[in-house]
């Protein structure tokens, strides 16, 4: 009897640790408490929109590594805009050690670089971006080495990291800049923002960890 009870509060306390990790966390709650600035006030959080500040600069990490998740949130892009959504990333060493999709204008890469992208990676099946100044919604889901990005409600790219097993080469063959395999990079890392000279908007930021 002693037996069923604490088996049964075992199974008790791991359901409900299980609901804590399932469900949605706001990473844009107000405040940037979850997030590392790496250039001071080169970010700002205004009626929740996380945007570049009128002196940007450089990245913004939350200060909470994930491994299996889906984030979903909203962008918006200025005028021949780049930036991105890092994940799994070291922020470090953001391009070599960590993986990246494209967040830029619509209009302005081709390839493995077009909005949605595994960035020099792995182009999408589509450009499902919207004009610069529209909010577009974006979903990624990483279980594992399977990572799904979904674009204004369509699937666009479905990747498998472990096929991936050659550095500065993907599985058809054509050259990337990362001196590691991607399928040898860690599972788990933060996730981040990117400014590279435009400005970016990003809104309803969050995640459920799988």
């Amino acid at each position: 009897m002693k037996k069923s009870v604490n088996l049964l509060i075992a199974l008790l306390f791991s359901s409900i640790a299980f609901a804590e990790d399932a469900a949605p966390i706001n990473l844009l709650d107000g405040n940037l408490d979850q997030w590392n600035v790496a250039k001071a006030g080169g970010w700002e959080l205004k009626d929740g929109v996380l945007q570049t500040s009128e002196k940007p600069g450089g990245y913004i990490w939350s200060k909470e590594t994930f491994e299996n998740f889906e984030i979903s949130l909203e962008y918006k892009t200025s005028e021949k805009c780049n930036s991105g959504l890092f994940f799994r990333t070291n922020p470090k060493n953001p391009v070599q050690e960590g993986f990246e999709i494209q967040i830029a204008s619509n209009d302005i890469y081709d390839g493995k670089h077009i909005i949605g992208s595994l960035y020099d990676a792995k182009a999408p099946k589509d450009r499902a971006g919207k004009p610069d100044g529209e909010w577009n919604k974006i979903t990624l889901t990483c279980e594992g080495p399977e990572i799904t990005v979904v674009l204004n409600g369509e699937t666009i790219l479905e990747a498998n990291i472990d096929n991936w097993n050659k550095a500065n080469q993907n599985p058809d063959g054509s050259k990337n800049k990362f001196k590691t395999a991607l399928k040898d990079l860690p599972r788990s890392g933060h996730i981040g923002f990117q400014y590279h000279g435009h400005p970016v908007w990003f809104r309803n930021v969050t995640l459920t960890k799988k």
